[in-house]
């Protein structure tokens, strides 16, 4: 999803932790001696201060991003036309079950991932050691554990039977989306669950991973909704379960400046497959 790795959980996690010390330390040990030998007089020092003021603000986030929902941003062209480069989204931490921040750990059961759904995670790497992974990632799950998944020429097939899509006419991109104008637009009847796709109207290499794979326990296979666009589970294999972060539902944003700025248009739209 984007090439940079800023552990934003930890770096809350870790100010929360000092904070959350500071202010405990001070009032269990300092606050009452100070008063008493200052009086009315008594200040808090200035770190402390800081530190009271803004532990609860900081704690409410780091819960409120680790259990309830989260934000990212889109840098790239891979789910387009169904997210577009500068979209602001939210991502349920809570679908796929409760997690401990940074360990990414599961501790509730809650759900699994449906097929169709947009699903953020951790990019699990090419190889050994692959400095990518670990990275944030956005695709749509079309293979489930246990299911056989082919690509061939373009198709999807599903354990054998072919995923009927529907030609609705040529792409017209905007912003830093314009180079995709003039690409293919279908919609992808996954079942119970369409949604639109792009794809070139040239050949390409086959990937290289071959065209059909099985999809293990505890993995899933997920595509870039601009198929030939996008480095998936074509190019490096399966998501394992445990680095799932959520699963995306809402636009709340879009700032593309070469596209004007805000596209207010796109303000509030809801994410097929995020429903």
């Amino acid at each position: 999803m984007g090439n940079i790795k800023l552990d934003f959980a930890l770096i809350l996690v870790v100010l929360t932790a000092v904070t959350g010390v500071i202010w405990a330390i001070d009032h269990l040990l300092f606050a009452k001696q100070r008063a008493s030998r200052l009086g009315d007089k008594a200040k808090e020092p200035l770190l402390v201060e800081y530190s009271r003021s803004f532990f609860p603000v900081i704690f409410v986030v780091l819960i409120i991003r680790s259990f309830v929902a989260e934000p990212f941003r889109i840098p790239s062209s891979s789910m387009m036309p169904s997210l577009l480069i500068g979209d602001f989204i939210l991502v349920n931490k809570f679908s796929y079950g409760i997690r401990i921040p940074v360990l990414n750990k599961e501790i509730i059961a809650i759900g699994k991932p449906k097929r169709g759904d947009v699903v953020v995670f951790k990019y699990p790497g090419k190889f050994p050691g692959d400095p990518a992974a670990g990275t944030d990632y956005i695709k749509r799950v079309i293979g489930l554990p246990g299911d056989t998944i082919s690509y061939v020429e373009k198709i999807v097939y599903i354990n054998g039977q072919l995923v009927e899509q529907v030609a609705i006419g040529r792409y017209e991109g905007v912003g830093q989306g314009e180079g995709m104008t003039g690409a293919l637009r279908s919609i992808e009847k996954l079942p119970g669950r369409d949604h639109e796709i792009l794809q070139s109207p040239y050949a390409f290499p086959p990937p290289p991973l071959g065209d059909t794979w099985t999809v293990p326990e505890g993995g899933y296979l997920v595509l870039g909704d601009n198929r030939d666009n996008s480095e998936d589970s074509r190019y490096w294999g399966m998501v394992p379960e445990a680095n799932l972060v959520g699963r995306a539902f809402f636009i709340w944003m879009n700032w593309d400046f070469e596209n004007g700025g805000v596209d207010f248009g796109r303000i509030g739209s809801v994410i097929r497959g995020g429903e």
